[in-house]
């Protein structure tokens, strides 16, 4: 059988693309906010339990090394911050391995951009505002949430309380899986599964939903503070539209010490769970050393906007050629 090399998007849909691309450029231009390439190869990758790293290993000068294709900009646009770049933007090319299906691809387009000065709540802002001019037709509120308001009224738990056998008594239960699947499983993995089964599909609709207030313990490379009922959150949001998560933001992590801290924590999660160990990226840890300014940060999946913005059906429907799947 002779292999498919058509593009996978017609050329009706990739000409749309492309001036959605530049509407995006020009929401930018018009703020002086500075467009930037950075490498997709990386000294670490991402730590995170939840994300698969890619890695390569290539001849560099000093030898064969591991590389990790970055599953998105984030570090090295942090570096740029440092090294005094103000407000910068990119459209980056990004990698996440596993991640195949109506909304994901193993290669995908990101959008991510950084406002130093910003608070989060501007930045919300900000975000919500390029998204509506990216989709002309949308005219609808834009509401906010607070994660523990949501698993109160979806679930009639609260997320910060409920006992971890609970939590995952109720994820085998709505992902209709044996209880047993889940007994080794994390308080946050369990949340993120009913938050992702249950919660998920009915945001964004009719508006732009903003979830804040996420546990503590999901900042990842974001600041931490306490909320209106003294609880330890995370000072970061999701944007979500018709149940599709376009964005996630924070108000930047610019500690290097607490940063080691939480990679250091997050690959002995990944040994606990049996995953591979991701090395850690000492030259951004360096950069926050020197000095990264007060920022806040979003990174937005940009063939997921279009895709919504063009009405199509899967994700592969707006790429030129998505990952093969033989």
């Amino acid at each position: 059988m002779t292999a498919s090399w058509q593009p996978t998007a017609d050329m009706e849909t990739l000409r749309a693309r492309a001036r959605l691309i530049a509407k995006v450029r020009a929401f930018f231009v018009e703020r002086d906010v500075l467009e930037v390439e950075t490498p997709i190869l990386g000294q670490g990758g991402s730590t995170d339990v939840h994300l698969v790293s890619l890695a390569t290993l290539a001849r560099t000068g000093r030898g064969q090394r591991k590389l990790w294709l970055q599953t998105s900009p984030e570090f090295h646009m942090k570096r740029l911050l440092a090294a005094g770049s103000g407000p910068i933007f990119q459209l980056a090319k990004s990698f996440r391995d596993g991640e195949v299906g109506a909304r994901h691809n193993l290669e995908f387009t990101m959008l991510e951009w950084y406002r130093p000065g910003f608070s989060l709540a501007k930045l919300i802002d900000e975000t919500t505002t390029l998204v509506a001019n990216v989709l002309p037709s949308y005219a609808g509120p834009v509401t906010h949430y607070r994660y523990r308001e949501l698993f109160h009224t979806h679930l009639a738990i609260d997320p910060f309380t409920t006992s971890l056998e609970m939590l995952r008594s109720l994820a085998a239960e709505h992902g209709q899986m044996p209880a047993k699947s889940l007994a080794g499983e994390s308080r946050d993995t369990c949340l993120d599964l009913l938050m992702s089964m249950v919660i998920e599909p009915r945001l964004g609709q009719h508006e732009l939903s903003v979830v804040v207030d996420y546990p503590a313990s999901q900042a990842a490379l974001a600041r931490r503070h306490q909320d209106a009922d003294g609880e330890w959150v995370a000072s970061r949001f999701e944007l979500y539209l018709n149940g599709i998560e376009l964005a996630n933001g924070y108000d930047e992590l610019t500690d290097a010490e607490e940063q080691r801290l939480r990679f250091t924590e997050d690959n002995a999660e990944r040994c606990r769970l049996g995953l591979t160990e991701v090395d850690m990226d000492e030259q951004l840890l360096a950069a926050l050393e020197s000095g990264m300014p007060e920022s806040a940060g979003v990174a937005l999946g940009l063939d997921r906007l279009i895709q919504l913005a063009l009405g199509k059906a899967r994700l592969e429907d707006v790429l030129t050629f998505s990952t093969p799947n033989c």
